[in-house]
């Protein structure tokens, strides 16, 4: 039988004291009206830390900034009763021992406007791009830039107010912060553009922006990606080298943990090591670092959406060497928790074959 006790460490970052290294990976479900968590929000987080989950990252959280959301019913983390809504949400992780995190998002030029629960309000992205050379409104001005840095102040300062052990900033995936890493979307020719030091600029102020609402010792994890849902082959670093100089400025502003998005985490970054995009940044910077990508899934991210996934141990002796010789320190477990509420629990027990394959279908429903 495998070994997983190196699963069930327990891990601390700052105030936040987590039971074990397994964290439930953010995914949008849209399955809140009014954009206001319900009972059935509180449940469904509830239920996977009853199954084990130690630490659960919500689904993207939209901002007061209007500009941020990419369609109804997904979560506001702004206004009275959406906060209320996610202190229930809170005290039904914290009641089953799990600790919990919300994401903090602006989807920038990715927002389809007319879809959108604010029609009548433009997209903002940093030089009016989706993708290179794909036009999709206009460049951000001075002012909506600050005033959005100042929606995700509010965005922390409300998650302290709900409850929540820390806020991870939604930095990957070509949404609005990635649009400003990336060279490929970010053609602006003031400070927030640039070299790659430079282009870090925005998300810094971010992260300075939410600390200086939530104090020193609320943890503030930032997500961030090589790869972008407009091109799966992007990179932002090509090599140790460039990352160094990407990640330093964030850890300058103030990240405590970053949270490395790969699309299957057994996946070397660069060559000439086996090391992940979490392992690098962890080398890198000294700070902790969490994995993520299809874990005991035999589809990666972008696949299983379209066809599902089956469930098995085949990458659970891969992640378990990398843990017990900390290449990262936690790993956020995706789809498999969609199928499988209590995974954690079963791998724990060692009951592999009791894990269900994920379907596609189950993204449909909140259970």
């Amino acid at each position: 039988m495998t070994d997983t006790s190196a699963l069930f460490r327990p891990f601390a970052l700052k105030s936040m004291e987590v039971p074990n290294r397994i964290a439930m990976a953010p995914m949008t479900r849209g399955k809140s009206p009014n954009q206001t968590p319900h009972e059935g929000v509180a449940a469904y987080y509830a239920k996977r830390a009853a199954g084990g989950v130690g630490l659960i990252i919500t689904e993207g959280t939209n901002l007061s900034d209007k500009s941020s959301a990419f369609y109804p019913d997904v979560p506001l983390i702004d206004g009275e009763a959406p906060v209320e809504g996610w202190r229930k949400v809170v005290d039904a992780v914290h009641a089953e021992g799990g600790k919990i995190i919300p994401q903090i998002w602006h989807v920038g030029s990715v927002r389809k406007q007319d879809k959108s629960p604010d029609p009548e309000i433009p997209s903002r992205s940093p030089s009016g791009l989706f993708m290179p050379g794909k036009s999709q409104g206009a460049p951000m001005t001075d002012a909506e830039i600050a005033d959005t840095i100042a929606s995700f102040a509010s965005a922390g300062r409300n998650s302290v107010e709900a409850g929540f052990d820390g806020v991870e900033v939604h930095g990957a995936h070509g949404y609005l912060l990635d649009q400003f890493f990336w060279a490929g979307t970010n053609e602006r020719k003031d400070g927030y553009g640039g070299d790659m030091v430079q282009r870090t600029r925005f998300a810094a102020e971010v992260i300075k922006a939410i600390r200086a609402e939530v104090g020193s010792d609320f943890p503030i994890v930032l997500r961030f990606s090589q790869w972008k849902q407009q091109d799966f082959e992007a990179k932002l670093a090509n090599d140790p080298k460039e990352l160094e100089a990407f990640l330093v400025p964030l850890v300058d502003a103030g990240v405590d943990c970053f949270h490395g998005s790969s699309r299957r985490y057994w996946v070397p970054e660069f060559e000439g090591s086996d090391l992940n995009l979490a392992g690098w940044t962890k080398k890198i910077t000294g700070l902790p670092s969490i994995s993520v990508g299809s874990v005991s899934l035999s589809v990666d991210y972008i696949g299983s959406f379209a066809t599902g996934g089956k469930s098995g141990t085949d990458s659970i002796d891969g992640l378990i060497e990398r843990l017990e010789r900390e290449e990262f320190d936690m790993i956020a477990v995706g789809r498999a928790l969609i199928a499988n509420p209590d995974w954690a629990n079963i791998i724990r027990e060692g009951r592999f074959d009791d894990l269900r394959d994920y379907d596609a279908a189950e993204l449909a429903e909140l259970v």
